[in-house]
C-alpha cells in the first residue's frame, strides 16, 4: 500500500492526517494531489501484456506430433511438385499434403480462439472497480472519476457505494458503518468498522477493523476515511499480481503430460521405422521400373513418409476433444459447466478437494437453529428449529403454538419482525432471497416458521412449501400491523445491541424491544416472561440458566442472539414518544445515551444462529473418502465455526486431533517451510480417516497450501467465489468457482464453475471425470492399434518389397474419417459401477500398460499381416470373374524389374489395358489389390472398435449393443467408405475402385480373424489376474485398488 512506511491500521487518525500532511477539514491541496499523482500513479490496475495473434498461431505448432505432420506435409508438397507424374494427374497429386494442412489450420483456429477468450481474469478485476468517488479537495467536496484518487485523500462513502480505494477510517457519519467484504476475505456476514487503532500492527486482512478495501461495498452506515493505497498497491491490487504469478504456475494437465510423453516416444519410434523402411529398401533404388537411382530413392522415401502419416493418429486430437466435449454436456446436466476441456478429464484423477465452506459446503443462508424460551423464572428450553434455507419451512420441535395462552410467544414473536430491518421476497425461480444483514433474515425467518392467532394467514402460508411474493412475510406483516415505529436505536460496538421503540396497540404506551449479545442483554435484563405472559423477576439462579444455555449454543458454533423488551418508559419520559419534538427526544439523539435507554429489560428468549451446512454434503464428503479424496475446508471464517461445520459434515471425525488438523491462517503461516510440508503430507496419509481445516485464512495461504500440495504430487482442485479466491483457483489443477455467489473475477480464473455453487456436484463431475477416462483409455487403445496395424502393414511393404499397397491419402482418410466416429462413439460406454469405490489414480500412470501394449502389437501385426497378405493373395492366388493375371510371389517381390522380364504380359481388367506397358500392371494395375487392402484395413478397425469395448471383457459378456452409439458409429464408417468405393469422383481422388461379392467374402475371411484372436489374449488376461489374485499378488479391492472394472473379468 502507498503508506507502507507506516502501519496506518496500527496508529490514530491523526498519525494518519500528518503522514500525508492532510487537514480533516480542508483534504489535500491541488499541489499535494499533482505531487502523488506523480508519485503513485493513477488508481487503476495494470493492463495486462496481451499476446498477439502471430504469438497465438505460432504456439499451436508447439506440439511435436503437429510438428511432424506439418514436415510430412511439406515434404508431400515438394515431391508431388517436382514429380513429373504429378503434372498428369493435377490436383488429386496434391490432396495428401492439403489435407494434413487443412487439419493443422483447423487445429490452429480452435487453438487461437480458445486462448484469445481464456485470460479475462484480470479484465473482470478491473469491472469491480467503481467509477466514481466524493472527496474533499482544497476545503470542497467534489464529485471525481475513482482513477483520480490519490494516497491521501479523504473520501466520503455511504451505504450502497463502492470503496474506491484502500482507506483508514478517520470518523464514522452514523453511529455504526458495515462493510461487505466476503469477496475478499471469505467471511460469511458483513463487518463493523471503527476508528481505533489496531493494537497488533502484523495482521490479517480480516483483523484490519478500522480499514476499508477497495472494490467492497458499504452495506450499512457512512464514513469519511483517508486514502492509504491506490491501484496496484491496494489488497485488490496484490490479488492481481497473485493471479499473474499463478498463471505463470499453470501446469499441463496428467492427460496433455502423458499425451505429449506419448508424442516424444511415437517421435523417436516413427523416425527409426522409417530410417530402416527406407535403407532395407536400398537395393530397390536402383530398380530398372524408376528409371533413375535418385527416382528409386524418391519412391521409397514417399513410403517413409507414408509410413509417417500411418504412425501419427491425426484423428486423436479430435476424438480426445470430442470425447470431453461430450463430458461437459453431462457435467452439465449435473449443474457442473466445463470452462476448460482438459479439466474434464483433470477432475477424474482429483487427490484432495480444497472447498470453501460459505455457499459451498453451507447454504450461505444464515438460518435459526436453536430457539431458547422461558419455562419458568429459572428454567429455559432449548427448541430444534428445521430448516437450513431462507424459505420458511421447517418445524420448531416440541413447540406447538397456542396463541390463546402462550402470550410470551407473541412479545417474541412481535419483537422478532419489529426490531429487524431485513426482508424476505420470493424470486422468479421461487426461491427466497433476503436484503439487509443475513442475521436479522433469520430472525425473520424463524417469525414465518412461528405463525400467528389469524387461522386465514396460518392456513395460506404456516410451513407452506411455496407461497407468493406479496405472503413472503406474511406472518411478520401481521405482528408489525399493530407496532408503529418512532425510533431507531441502531447497533453500538459498546452495548452490542440495538433496539425499535414503538407505539403498540396491544399496550397501553410505547415498547422498546431489543435485540443483541445475550451476555450484553442479560446485564440489562431484570425481569423475564413466562409462557402465559406474566412477568417474574429475573433472579441470578435464571440467569445462570441462560448463560448455561448460551455456553451450549456456543459450543455448537452458534452465533447467539437474545430478544427483549422494555415496557415501563415512563421513567425515561418515553411512554408517550412521538417524534424529534418531545421533551424525550434529547435521550434519543446521542448513541451514549441508548444504554440508558435499554435498561431493566424482560428477557423473552434467545436464538441459536449459523451459516448451517447443506445436507447433501456429509454424503459427498463420505464418497469422497471412500474414493480416496481428501476434503480440506479452507475458509476465511473464524476458528471455532469452521471446526464444528468440518465436524457436522465429517470432514473432521473427532476433536483429539484439531491440534493437527486445524489450523487458522496465521498458524500456518507461522511454522517453517518444512513444517507446512509435514502438516500437509500428514494430512494427505490420513486422508481415508478424515481431512482438515484452515480457517481465517488470506488469499497467500490458499496458494501455499495449494502449492505444496501439488509439490507432494496431488492433484488439487480448489474452490472459491470471491476475488481473493482468483490466485488459488489459478494455482490449483482444477479450479472451481460458485456460478451464484461467485464474483466474474472467480469464474474467469476457474476451469469449471458449478451451476448450483454445491460441494455434492464436485463428486458427481469428478465421478464424470472418471468415467470419462476410463472411456480415453478406450479409444486410445482402440487409435494405437488401429495405427499400428498401418505401419506393420506399410512396413511388411517395403520389407517384402511388393508394391505400395496403401498410399497416404489412403491413410489419412482412415485415421480422420473412418476411425474416427467408432473411436468417439466409445466415449459413450457406460460407466463403471465401482468407479467412484476405487483410489484416484496417479499421474504416472500409465495409459497404456506393458501387457496391453503387447495384446495391440500383436492386434497390430495381425493388421499388418491382413492387409499385406490379401495385396498378395489378390495379385498370387485370387482366381476371380474379373480375369486379371496371376503372378508369382517371387515375381511380385521383383515388381521393379519387370522391365527385364522377357514375354510379360498382363490381361486387361477394370478398363483398364496392359498391353503398351505390360509393368504398369504393378502400379496403375494394383488398383484392386489395394482397395482390397483399404477395406480390410477398414474393417478390421470396425471389429477392432468392438474389441476395445472392454480392457479384459469377453465380447460374450459385453455385447456391442451395451453401448449402442458404437454400433451406429461403425455402421457409420462402413457406409463412409461406401462412399469413396461407389462414387466414381472419389473414387478416382482416393485410387480406389468398387468391390463385388467375391471381393468383400475375401474381406471377410481376412478380417473376421482379429475377434478371436483378441478374445484369446483377453482369456490369458482374465487367467493371470485370477491366478494373481489367489496369490494375493493381484490388483487390490475395489476400495483400493487401481484396476479398471471390467463386466466379466472374472470369468473364462
Amino acid at each position: 500500500m502507498a503508506g507502507s512506511e507506516l502501519a496506518v491500521h496500527a496508529v490514530t487518525c491523526q498519525e494518519v492526517l500528518d503522514f500525508y500532511g492532510v487537514k480533516i477539514d480542508r483534504g489535500l491541496t491541488s499541489k499535494q494531489v499533482d505531487d502523488q499523482r506523480s508519485k503513485y500513479g493513477p488508481n487503476k490496475l495494470d493492463e495486462q501484456e496481451k499476446k498477439s495473434l502471430w504469438q497465438l498461431i505460432v504456439a499451436q505448432f508447439e506440439d511435436l506430433l503437429v510438428r511432424i505432420l506439418l514436415a510430412s506435409a511439406m515434404v508431400s508438397f515438394a515431391l508431388a511438385y517436382f514429380d513429373e507424374k504429378s503434372r498428369e494427374e493435377g490436383l488429386t497429386a496434391y490432396v495428401e499434403p492439403l489435407v494434413i494442412l487443412l487439419i493443422l489450420i483447423a487445429n490452429a483456429f480452435v487453438g487461437v480462439w480458445q486462448e484469445s477468450n481464456a485470460e479475462k481474469a484480470l479484465d473482470a478485476l478491473k469491472k469491480l472497480q467503481p467509477d466514481h468517488a466524493h472527496v474533499l479537495r482544497d476545503g470542497t467536496w467534489q464529485e471525481i472519476e475513482a482513477e483520480d484518487v490519490v494516497p491521501g485523500d479523504l473520501v466520503e462513502v455511504k451505504v450502497g457505494d463502492k470503496v474506491p480505494a484502500d482507506m483508514r477510517v478517520i470518523k464514522l457519519n452514523t453511529t455504526t458503518i458495515r462493510i461487505e467484504q466476503s469477496q475478499l476475505t471469505g467471511e460469511s456476514q458483513s463487518v463493523s468498522k471503527e476508528i481505533e487503532p489496531v493494537k497488533e500492527k502484523d495482521c490479517v486482512i480480516q483483523g484490519k477493523v478500522n480499514m476499508l478495501f477497495a472494490s467492497t461495498t458499504v452495506s450499512n452506515g457512512g464514513c469519511l476515511g483517508v486514502v492509504t493505497g491506490t491501484g496496484m498497491r491496494t489488497e485488490i491490487g496484490k490479488i492481481q499480481d497473485a493471479v499473474k504469478d499463478a498463471a505463470q504456475d499453470e501446469e499441463q494437465t496428467p492427460l496433455q503430460q502423458k499425451l505429449d510423453d506419448f508424442g516424444e516416444l511415437l517421435a523417436k519410434v516413427i523416425f527409426v521405422i522409417c530410417a530402416i523402411v527406407w535403407l532395407i529398401n536400398y537395393k530397390h533404388f536402383f530398380d530398372p521400373i524408376h528409371g533413375t537411382v535418385l527416382r528409386g530413392c524418391i519412391y521409397y522415401f514417399k513410403i517413409a513418409v507414408a509410413l509417417a502419416v500411418a504412425a501419427i493418429p491425426e484423428g486423436l486430437p479430435a476424438v480426445i476433444t470430442t470425447c470431453l466435449a461430450l463430458g461437459t454436456r453431462k457435467m452439465a446436466k449435473r449443474n457442473a459447466i466445463v470452462r476448460k476441456l482438459p479439466s474434464v478429464e483433470t477432475l477424474g484423477c482429483t487427490t484432495v478437494i480444497c472447498s470453501d465452506k460459505t455457499g459451498t459446503l453451507t447454504t450461505n443462508e444464515m438460518c435459526c437453529q436453536r430457539l431458547v424460551l422461558p419455562t419458568s423464572a429459572t428454567a429455559m428450553k432449548v427448541h430444534v428449529v428445521e430448516g437450513n434455507t431462507y424459505a420458511p419451512v421447517g418445524a420448531i420441535k416440541d413447540l406447538k403454538a397456542d396463541w390463546a395462552k402462550d402470550k410470551a410467544l407473541h412479545t417474541f414473536a412481535k419483537c422478532g419482525a419489529v426490531c429487524n430491518q431485513s426482508r424476505l421476497s420470493v424470486d422468479g425461480d421461487g426461491r427466497y432471497v433476503r436484503t439487509g444483514e443475513p442475521t436479522e433474515a433469520a430472525i425473520m425467518v424463524l417469525v414465518e416458521k412461528l405463525g400467528c392467532p389469524d387461522d386465514a394467514i396460518n392456513k395460506r402460508c404456516l410451513q407452506a412449501p411455496e407461497r407468493s411474493n406479496a405472503d413472503a412475510m406474511a406472518f411478520s406483516k401481521y405482528w408489525t400491523s399493530s407496532c408503529e415505529k418512532k425510533a431507531t436505536l441502531e447497533f453500538t460496538r459498546d452495548r452490542k445491541s440495538m433496539s425499535v421503540l414503538c407505539k403498540d396497540a396491544s399496550q397501553s404506551g410505547n415498547v422498546l424491544y431489543v435485540k443483541g449479545a445475550p451476555e450484553s442483554i442479560l446485564e440489562r435484563c431484570t425481569t423475564v416472561m413466562l409462557p402465559d405472559g406474566t412477568v417474574e423477576p429475573l433472579t441470578n439462579a435464571g440467569k445462570k440458566a441462560v448463560q448455561d444455555k448460551m455456553t451450549d449454543l456456543a459450543k455448537e458454533a452458534l452465533r447467539t442472539l437474545a430478544l427483549a423488551a422494555r415496557f415501563d418508559l415512563e421513567p425515561l419520559s418515553l411512554n408517550d414518544y412521538t417524534g424529534a419534538e418531545h421533551k424525550g427526544h434529547a435521550q434519543l439523539s446521542d448513541p451514549a445515551n441508548f444504554v440508558k435507554v435499554e435498561t431493566d429489560l424482560c428477557f423473552l428468549g434467545m436464538v441459536g444462529i449459523i451459516d448451517p451446512p447443506r445436507q447433501e454434503c456429509k454424503q459427498a464428503i463420505q464418497d469422497c473418502r471412500v474414493a480416496g479424496i481428501s476434503v480440506i475446508m479452507i475458509t476465511g471464517d473464524n476458528k471455532i465455526t469452521a471446526q464444528a461445520i468440518a465436524q457436522n459434515l465429517g470432514i473432521l471425525t473427532s476433536t483429539e486431533n484439531l491440534a493437527r488438523k486445524s489450523f487458522t491462517g496465521q498458524e500456518f503461516d507461522a511454522l517453517s517451510e518444512q513444517a507446512k510440508v509435514e502438516v500437509l503430507k500428514r494430512i494427505m496419509v490420513e486422508r481415508d480417516v478424515e481431512g482438515a481445516v484452515f480457517s481465517r485464512t488470506e488469499p497467500k495461504h490458499k496458494q501455499i497450501i495449494v502449492k505444496i500440495l501439488k509439490q507432494l504430487g496431488e492433484i488439487a482442485a480448489m474452490t472459491g467465489d470471491g476475488v481473493n479466491d482468483a490466485p488459488a483457483l489459478k494455482q490449483a489443477d482444477i479450479g472451481i468457482a460458485m456460478g451464484i455467489t461467485g464474483t466474474e473475477v472467480a469464474k474467469e480464473a476457474s476451469d469449471m464453475v458449478l451451476a448450483d455453487d454445491n460441494f455434492s456436484s464436485i463428486v458427481h463431475a469428478v465421478e464424470e471425470g472418471r468415467s470419462i477416462y476410463n472411456n480415453m483409455k478406450a479409444f486410445i487403445r482402440y487409435l494405437i492399434s488401429s495405427n499400428i496395424g498401418e505401419v506393420a502393414s506399410i512396413f511388411f511393404t517395403a520389407a517384402l518389397g511388393i508394391p505400395e499397397g496403401l498410399a497416404p491419402v489412403q491413410l489419412l482418410w482412415v485415421n480422420l474419417v473412418t476411425d474416427g466416429l467408432p473411436a468417439t462413439a466409445l466415449g459413450f460406454n457406460p460407466p463403471d459401477l465401482n468407479v467412484m469405490q476405487k483410489p484416484p489414480r496417479r499421474k504416472d500412470d500409465n495409459l497404456i500398460s506393458g501387457w496391453v501394449f503387447f495384446r495391440y502389437m500383436v492386434i497390430g501385426l495381425y493388421v499388418g499381416f491382413a492387409t499385406v497378405g490379401i495385396f498378395i493373395y489378390w495379385y498370387c492366388f485370387d482366381i476371380s470373374e474379373d480375369g486379371h493375371t496371376l503372378v508369382s510371389l517371387t515375381d511380385l517381390m521383383a515388381w521393379g524389374k519387370c522391365s527385364a522380364w522377357e514375354g510379360f504380359s498382363a490381361k486387361p481388367f477394370l478398363d483398364l489395358s496392359f498391353a503398351k506397358e505390360p509393368c504398369s500392371y504393378f502400379a496403375a494395375g494394383k488398383v484392386k489389390a489395394s482397395t482390397l487392402s483399404l477395406t480390410v484395413l477398414v474393417v478390421i478397425e470396425m471389429l477392432n472398435a468392438f474389441n476395445a469395448l472392454s480392457e479384459d471383457g469377453s465380447l460374450i459378456q459385453m455385447p456391442p449393443w451395451t453401448n449402442p452409439w458404437l454400433i451406429l458409429a461403425c455402421m457409420g464408417s462402413v457406409l463412409v467408405h461406401f462412399t469413396i468405393l461407389y462414387i466414381p469422383f472419389l473414387a478416382k481422388i482416393f485410387a480406389v475402385c468398387p468391390l463385388d461379392v467375391h471381393d468383400w467374402t475375401l474381406v471377410l475371411n481376412f478380417s473376421f480373424p482379429v475377434i478371436i484372436l483378441d478374445e484369446i489374449m483377453k482369456l490369458f488376461s482374465r487367467r493371470e489376474q485370477r491366478r494373481n489374485r489367489a496369490r494375493g499378488t493381484g490388483p487390490l479391492p475395489s476400495k483400493v485398488g487401481r484396476e479398471r472394472k471390467c463386466t466379466g473379468c472374472d470369468e473364462p
